[in-house]
C-alpha cells in the first residue's frame, strides 16, 4: 500500500477558469502519495459550489475509496469532470480529505498565490 500523507497547504491557493476565480482558500490540504505528484484538496466552504454540478462519473482508488466528480458550469464554458471528491475515504490516512474537492490542473489553473 502506498504511503499517504496529508498536510495543510501553505499559503493561499486558487482555482481559476476562463470565467474567473472558482476557489480561493487558506485552508487547503496537500496530499502526497508515493510516486505521484502532490494534489491540493479544497474545503467546499471555499469553493463556488453554485458553479459545480454533480456528475454521474465515479472512480475507485484502492487507497482512498470511491470518488465522485463534478462539472463546471460557467458563463462562457462548461468543463466536464473538472473536480473530484472522496466523500468517505476507505483508509484512515485519507480521512482528512473527506468531502474536499480536488481539481484537474489540465482543465483549470490550480496555483499558489
Amino acid at each position: 500500500m502506498p504511503n499517504i500523507e496529508i498536510t495543510p497547504a501553505k499559503g493561499v491557493w486558487t482555482v481559476r477558469t476562463a470565467d474567473g476565480v472558482l476557489v480561493e482558500s487558506r485552508a487547503a490540504l496537500e496530499l502526497h502519495e508515493d510516486g505521484l505528484p502532490p494534489v491540493i484538496y479544497f474545503p467546499r466552504s471555499d469553493v463556488a459550489m453554485a458553479l459545480l454540478e454533480k456528475s454521474d462519473t465515479t472512480s475507485r482508488c484502492p487507497h482512498k475509496g470511491d470518488a465522485g466528480y463534478f462539472h463546471y458550469i460557467g458563463q462562457s464554458e462548461r468543463i466536464d469532470d473538472v473536480a473530484w471528491s472522496y466523500e468517505a475515504p476507505d483508509k484512515e490516512a485519507a480521512k482528512p480529505i473527506a468531502g474536499y474537492l480536488a481539481f484537474y490542473g489540465s482543465k483549470v489553473t490550480v496555483e499558489q498565490l
